[in-house]
């Protein structure tokens, strides 16, 4: 029978038990500790490795019975974070215990300081655990080292998918149909690399009463994302930006360069609010400002899970503009500040066609004397 040593995210039974695919009830986890090693944290990472450290020790958990299939599960997960079974002895109800444990691969990882199960699971909030569906959804699929190289999106969609239901929006004008009026098993995943590819198969409740036949939607998955229009209300300019788009160029568009409010996707463990501040340093130089919500909202509901958080932000362009953008990420990015009456004439006169620019000037349009008046500026 395998023992198991677990020092770092798989002492958390929801995710053990999403990636060895057994329930949770069949885990009886004792405290352990394995002397001699420290429990570090990966640099820019938020999982843990250990580190050989005298006088140091490990604490953790035993878990015994995962065998076979549910053990092959936990090699594939754990090998997709470069990780591979290591013989330990630990020191479990006061006795020594051979066991294994899951140790790097590579010995040159990055030290990020002490890493904590308790602070670990307290920011994470279940996002591992919904990470590793789409992970383990792969298994048998893809090799590990393939899945690692994406796991960044894999948990931009896990964040959004718990971000999801973890919303209320009102239900004003709507029938009050929710998920339970849907009946879908897991969904097919043909394909995943930045963005990700879903198949659903579907059953949902009719306005009329009944359910509905079933039917197949491929939907085209996405983390969620905020927009932001920079806006100087003592100038009454605003800044847009510039840059080449996949989608209008598959479209056969002859300018597949668009017109755009900053945007960006927005990070696991980051608020709304962090994002937009972020992505206007990144696409426009600019550090400081005052952020107004405009919506949220589905740009294309029928086959995108796209969530956008849209944005105003009142601050100083004065010397703004330029080109900028992320090499890493292939960004070529122009930011030019023009009136805002000037941008409406675009808009109006077909140049402008996002959908995200549209809308937030149109709100900027209807709200500008509002916000000025609040600032203190004349209207």
């Amino acid at each position: 029978m395998e023992r198991l040593f677990f020092y770092g995210t798989l002492r958390d039974m929801a995710l053990l038990a999403t990636v060895s695919g057994l329930p949770e009830a069949a885990f009886r986890p004792r405290p352990a500790a394995l002397a001699g090693w420290d429990v570090r944290r990966v640099a820019q990472g938020d999982y843990p490795f250990l580190r050989p450290a005298p006088g140091a020790i490990a604490r953790g958990c035993l878990v015994e019975g995962i065998d076979g299939p549910a053990l092959e599960r936990l090699r594939f997960y754990e090998g997709a974070h470069l990780y591979r079974l290591e013989q330990v002895v630990v020191m479990a109800g006061g006795e020594e215990r051979v066991a294994r444990a899951f140790l790097p691969v590579e010995t040159g990882l990055e030290d990020g300081g002490p890493w904590t199960f308790e602070a670990w699971r307290a920011a994470d909030c279940g996002l591992a655990a919904e990470a590793a569906v789409e992970v383990m959804a792969w298994h048998g699929r893809k090799p590990s080292e393939e899945i690692y190289r994406g796991y960044a999106q894999i948990r931009m969609r896990a964040q959004a998918r718990l971000s999801g239901r973890a919303a209320d929006p009102p239900d004003i004008l709507g029938a009050g149909l929710g998920p339970e009026d849907v009946a879908a098993p897991p969904p097919g995943r043909p394909y995943a690399e930045y963005f990700a590819i879903e198949h659903h198969e579907m059953r949902h409740r009719l306005f009329r009463g009944g359910m509905s036949d079933p039917a197949a939607r491929a939907v085209f998955m996405m983390g969620d994302a905020v927009t932001v229009l920079p806006w100087d209300p003592s100038t009454d300019q605003v800044l847009i930006v510039e840059q080449f788009r996949a989608g209008p160029w598959a479209r056969c568009d002859r300018r597949p360069w668009m017109l755009e409010p900053v945007a960006g996707r927005r990070d696991p463990g980051e608020s709304c609010e962090q994002a937009a501040l972020r992505e206007m340093h990144e696409e426009a130089g600019i550090a400081h400002a005052r952020l107004h919500r405009i919506a949220d909202y589905y740009p294309s509901p029928g086959a995108v899970s796209e969530y956008i958080a849209a944005f105003v932000a009142e601050c100083d362009l004065a010397g703004a503009g330029g080109i900028f953008g992320r090499d890493d990420e292939g960004e070529d990015i122009r930011a030019l500040v023009v009136p805002l009456a000037r941008a409406l004439e675009a808009a109006a006169a077909g140049e402008i066609r996002s959908g995200p620019l549209l809308l937030s000037l149109l709100w900027l349009e209807r709200n500008r004397t509002r916000l000025r008046e609040a600032s203190g500026r004349p209207a």
